[in-house]
């Protein structure tokens, strides 16, 4: 016979299994509201930078001077074209200018290539697009998300461990009240003679 025959009843594992279902649930859904509140800050601050970089961005039309040239693998930049070459442009109107502009691998000297350019004329990157922006705020979103549910998961998980410590405490303090009687054994303090068994 077991313990739980013994006493008559068995642990409350169900009700702390459905609660532990609604903390699961409801830490899934407060991760997934923040990530998609944290998203969205990314996109509006993104968008709104990205609006404003690409005020102060031009293309123009630029010719190589010379050959493309890899650049040193200290300045590569990853995604960026992997070569520079030396160009002459004209930003702002009829003002000449010139400089090292990235280009395709293998571009010939005397070809025309669209570069982009600050409100000087500077060689700058050019504003980021949708899909970096999306990308960005996706990652954040996720990012945001995760941590929200790891720490819920986290509390959840320690709060489950001190109530099934207290649970199975009281378990404990039922079973040495029954277990004398169930085994016939005298009780911890009582006397062969007294009753009490």
């Amino acid at each position: 016979m077991s313990r739980q025959e013994a006493t008559g009843h068995r642990p409350a594992v169900s009700g702390t299994g459905t609660a532990v279902r609604t903390g699961l649930i409801l830490v899934c859904v407060i991760a997934l509201v923040c990530g998609a509140v944290a998203a969205a800050m990314l996109w509006n601050a993104g968008a709104g930078t990205a609006r404003e970089v690409a005020a102060h961005r031009h293309q123009v039309q630029a010719t190589t001077t010379g050959r493309a040239e890899d650049p040193p693998l200290a300045s590569r930049q990853g995604g960026g074209p992997p070569s520079v070459a030396p160009a002459v442009w004209q930003y702002p109107d009829d003002v000449g200018r010139s400089g090292e502009v990235e280009v395709p691998r293998g571009t010939p000297q005397g070809r025309s290539v669209t570069v982009w350019v600050d409100d000087r004329g500077r060689p700058a990157r050019p504003p980021d697009s949708t899909a970096d922006l999306a990308l960005t705020a996706l990652a954040g979103g996720t990012a945001a998300a995760g941590a929200v549910a790891a720490s819920g998961a986290g509390v959840l998980a320690l709060v489950r461990r001190r109530s099934e410590g207290h649970r199975l405490a009281a378990w404990e303090r039922e079973w040495e009240q029954v277990e004398p009687l169930w085994s016939g054994r005298l009780r911890r303090g009582t006397n062969p003679g007294s009753g009490d068994a």
